[in-house]
């Protein structure tokens, strides 16, 4: 079983940043790929960013590439979301997730675990 923890969401000016985190609990993280999605107001919930068991391959949405970053640090047993120059158009809930197995993935069923989400609202 592994439970993800989402924070540093919140509200920023268009062209600011932050970065999100995600903290795993479980001894097996190092197996996982991980990924982080998002949902805003009335619509799906859509791929934005993964990265594989060993961090060495990353993956991203058209709509983010250049803008976010996703990393994972092994010690501290969390991932993160850097996410730069952001735009109104990425309010929305981020959440954080799983994949057993290793390799990372774009598609919601492809992942095992989720975290509750934190808000990120980007105002114009």
């Amino acid at each position: 079983q592994v439970q993800l923890v989402e924070s540093g969401g919140g509200l920023v000016q268009a062209g600011g940043s932050l970065r999100l985190s995600c903290a795993a609990s479980g001894r097996t993280f190092s197996n996982y790929a991980m990924g982080w999605f998002r949902q805003a107001p009335g619509k799906e919930r859509e791929f934005v960013a993964a990265i594989n068991w060993s961090g060495g391959s990353t993956y991203y949405a058209d709509s983010v590439k250049g803008r976010f970053t996703i990393s994972r640090d092994y010690a501290k047993i969390t991932i993160y979301l850097q996410m730069n120059s952001l735009k109104p158009e990425d309010t929305a809930v981020y959440y954080c997730a799983a994949r057993r197995g290793g390799s990372a993935a774009y598609t919601m069923p492809s992942y095992d675990y989720w975290g509750q989400g934190t808000q990120v609202t980007v105002s114009s």
